[in-house]
């Protein structure tokens, strides 16, 4: 169960004039800056900002844009035509958020894992690579193939058997394509209504705003820091004091 927007972290914030100094840091020429899996935002001395790493899986049929999502959250072009992903890709996406209780400016690091259905059938171990270690899944459908939003019960339960905690969010893609939708709002809401998950609508050309990714990120963000929040009191050690206590970046 997802929690609701806005709970922990300030869901708007992007759009706060607070927020550019830290956002400048993930742009480039007012576009998104490309991170390889070494590189990381630079900071002045002067930002105190910590930042926290976490796996997240893409997970969806073939064709339902795995690799379309991972280039719109990173503010990448899309790609110009449809290939099936060969084996494991990763995209990196750094995102800064404001604590709602604190105030304090924490800089989000997903990983983005996504995976070929072929290769996936064809590898044994290309499954269990991904679902390693992992902290959140996308499970992804296509408002425009029906198979793929009713695959998506079979999808969950297969992809996170053995997981004990793992957030899922739910996200349709090519929802610009309305006038070929095979997905009604009606199957939306009845599918929210028996598992609990949010959908997120994405669709249409990457512009070069940050308002069409926000809310995905933010939600990724707020429910996979209140997981580590709840993980935490049952330790009885809050996210916070790890943070001090390990200094500027902490993995998760």
């Amino acid at each position: 169960m997802s929690i609701p927007p806005g709970s922990i972290i300030v869901s708007d914030w992007h759009r706060c004039a607070d927020s550019r100094e830290f956002f400048s840091k993930i742009l480039h020429k007012k576009r998104r800056r490309k991170f390889g899996l070494l590189e990381a935002p630079m900071m002045p001395p002067h930002m105190n900002v910590d930042i926290v790493r976490y796996k997240v899986l893409i997970s969806g049929k073939t064709g339902v844009g795995k690799s379309a999502l991972a280039a719109r959250l990173a503010g990448l072009e899309l790609p110009k035509m449809h290939y099936e992903t060969t084996g494991i890709e990763t995209t990196v996406v750094f995102w800064p958020v404001r604590l709602k209780d604190t105030g304090r400016v924490l800089f989000f690091r997903f990983e983005l894992w996504e995976c070929g259905e072929s290769a996936m059938r064809r590898f044994d171990h290309m499954l269990p690579s991904c679902k390693e270690q992992v902290d959140a899944i996308l499970f992804l459908f296509s408002f425009t193939d029906r198979g793929s939003f009713d695959d998506l019960s079979n999808q969950i339960s297969r992809i996170t058997e053995s997981l004990d905690r793992v957030v899922k969010l739910v996200v349709g893609t090519k929802f610009d394509l309305f006038m070929h939708t095979d997905v009604t709002e009606r199957d939306v809401t009845h599918f929210q209504e028996v598992w609990g998950l949010p959908v997120f609508r994405v669709g249409g050309d990457v512009s070069a705003g940050l308002g069409e990714v926000a809310p995905l990120l933010n939600s990724l963000a707020e429910n996979l820091w209140h997981q580590d929040c709840m993980a935490a009191s049952s330790v009885s050690i809050s996210p916070q004091a790890a943070l001090r206590e390990t200094g500027s970046e902490i993995i998760v």
